[in-house]
């Protein structure tokens, strides 16, 4: 009987036996999926057009003449001249008139030009992610120190953010391990819209943000000891960090395609070359934030495919 049931059961034995172990795996792969990636932001800044008048051109007379003539441009003429030479005075005076009005008609569509120049002008941008080997950790102790303490609501607070992680990035080339840049020059209508599209982006990747401080608004995850969460330099590391940084520039702002360390290096520095004056906004995203989190390889092919070896 027992024989039967196990000649009757053997067929079934090894497919079962492989459902089994897809099923462990998918599971397993699942409970990677869902580990925690805790991130940190800085940021903040909008973008808006600088304000500013233009400066006034030729005054006009009600004629439509510049001061010192009339509508005409030499209505003076007419006493100086005899009605014998009307014919001529007055083809002489239309022709004026003509070029006087097409020199306005220029110089208005000049102005309305510059005007909308002014008003809408060109904007770039960016976009620098580096991924560094987990051993560089002391990276996010400094980019911790950096949101507890920078003055995200000011332009010259946010220049400074970006001189500071830039600077923490440089300080660390021997912890390199990918890199990723892109640039895109635009209108500054359309500006904001591709930053918060780069920023989103990445910040969906996180699970939680665990440390955040946007346009000096602070927030902190805490521990149940009330404890901020930051990544203890005494633990295990995980594999990665990744950092990110979004800005916003006016002007046109151009990066090497990312393929070595030395384009790593200067992307990084043409982005913390940027002054007060041109930097609309800023995002600084980095990744894992709070300890026991990791970055593992296999989350760098699932979530930063754009990412290439350095």
């Amino acid at each position: 009987m027992l024989k039967n049931l196990l000649s009757i059961v053997k067929p079934f034995f090894k497919p079962l036996i492989a459902i089994a172990l897809i099923l462990t795996l998918g599971f397993s792969h699942a409970d990677n999926a869902l580990a925690a990636r805790s991130g940190g932001r800085i940021g903040g800044g909008s973008f808006r057009a600088p304000s500013r008048t233009l400066a006034p051109g030729p005054r006009t007379a009600p004629g439509g003449g510049y001061y010192g003539g009339g509508g005409f441009g030499f209505p003076f003429l007419l006493p100086f001249f005899g009605f014998g030479g009307f014919g001529g005075l007055f083809s002489i005076l239309i022709f004026v008139a003509i070029a006087n009005f097409i020199v306005r008609s220029f110089r208005a569509v000049g102005e309305g030009v510059q005007e909308a120049e002014y008003n809408n002008p060109t904007v770039s941008v960016a976009e620098v992610q580096v991924g560094l080997l987990a051993e560089g950790r002391y990276l996010q102790q400094d980019l911790d120190r950096l949101a507890a303490t920078a003055d995200t609501g000011t332009p010259e607070g946010r220049a400074q953010v970006l001189q500071e992680a830039t600077l923490a990035l440089l300080r660390h080339p021997e912890y390199w391990v990918y890199g990723a840049s892109e640039a895109t020059r635009m209108r500054l209508n359309s500006a904001e819209a591709k930053f918060n599209q780069l920023a989103i982006a990445e910040r969906s990747k996180f699970t939680e943000e665990t440390l955040s401080n946007v346009n000096n608004q602070r927030i902190s995850a805490t521990d149940d000891n009330g404890a901020i969460v930051s990544q203890d330099a005494t633990e295990d590391p995980g594999e990665y960090i990744i950092v990110t940084l979004v800005v916003g520039v006016l002007g046109q702002l151009e990066l090497p395609k990312i393929e070595s360390s030395q384009d790593v290096r200067q992307a990084i520095s043409r982005l913390g070359s940027i002054g007060s004056e041109q930097l609309l906004a800023i995002e600084v995203l980095w990744t894992p934030q709070a300890s026991g989190d990791t970055l593992s390889t296999d989350d760098i092919l699932a979530y930063y495919p754009n990412l290439r070896l350095v």
